[in-house]
């Protein structure tokens, strides 16, 4: 029984890690960039969402905060492409990466001065609940994380093979000068890339704070989706859920079951696996090797 609530709660976490990391894919699908601060976006997700419900601020229901620090997020992305990364055309991607990592530190101290760099609750309506069956013990939470995951996951393949939008998206990513001359806005794409990263990693940012307590310091689990989406394979997005999965799932079966003396092998044990997997498969778990078509 213990095990099995150890698997469900590591699928959790993993979704979690895992929709951060789609985040990572999406960018560096469509500007071959790495935005190093996605797991602050997920952070600042978050915060919207806590500052959306604070009875100081707007004091909305849960389910209307939700959609709103969504779309917050979207429109954070896509003005920060917009107005930041736009400007830096033709720049070279360690600008950008180096770039990122200090919009990170920025998001972070600003979060700690908004809403405090204590951890903070999110107050969500199934808190605290619980479903049992057989001895198993499962938080709703939990169980919802894993739920919205496969939503997402299937919404955003229906978006990506099924709307004009996400072709374009699609287009625009595997080759930039074809889809320009195609008539794709390629910029303006690019842009709703980010938009649409944002908001992925709002929804993540709501799941993970609906687990616990949430802090500035949160959007350091980017290192941790980092490293998911170096696993899966940064060209693919079931990748990305899958290298969450596996790190979700290897943390805390190492924590318990690892032997005496090695309890802090949880901590290095993600890192480990995405060391074996650049070794035995530098493109990682998915890569995709397939020439670039339009």
């Amino acid at each position: 029984m213990e095990f099995i609530q150890i698997l469900v709660s590591g699928v959790a976490n993993g979704c979690v890690y895992g929709l951060i990391a789609l985040g990572f894919v999406l960018i560096y699908k469509a500007t071959e960039a790495v935005n190093f601060a996605q797991g602050d976006f997920m952070m600042l997700g978050a915060f919207f969402c806590l500052g959306f419900t604070n009875a100081d601020f707007l004091g909305l229901n849960f389910w209307l905060a939700v959609p709103m620090a969504i779309i917050a997020m979207g429109i954070f992305g896509y003005l920060f492409d917009w107005g930041i990364l736009r400007h830096m055309s033709g720049q070279s991607q360690t600008s950008i990466v180096v770039l990122t990592i200090a919009i990170g530190f920025i998001l972070r101290f600003a979060a700690g001065t908004i809403w405090s760099h204590e951890p903070v609750s999110l107050e969500t309506p199934f808190a605290g609940e619980y479903v049992r069956s057989g001895g198993i013990v499962l938080g709703v939470n939990e169980i919802l994380i894993v739920v919205a995951t496969v939503i997402l996951t299937f919404g955003l393949y229906l978006f990506f093979s099924r709307t004009k939008l996400g072709v374009a998206m699609q287009a625009a990513s595997q080759n930039q000068l074809a889809a320009y001359y195609m008539g794709i806005p390629v910029k303006r794409i690019q842009s709703l890339v980010w938009g649409l990263s944002g908001m992925v990693a709002a929804i993540a940012g709501i799941l993970f704070a609906s687990k616990g307590a949430i802090d500035p310091s949160s959007g350091l689990l980017g290192i941790k989706a980092f490293a998911a989406a170096a696993i899966g394979g940064f060209g693919s997005l079931p990748g990305a859920l899958v290298g969450g999965l596996i790190i979700g799932l290897v943390e805390p079966l190492s924590a318990r079951y690892a032997p005496d003396g090695f309890a802090g092998i949880a901590r290095i044990a993600p890192y480990a696996i995405l060391i074996i997997v650049l070794v035995f498969r530098p493109g990682g778990l998915f890569s995709q090797t397939q020439k670039k078509k339009v």
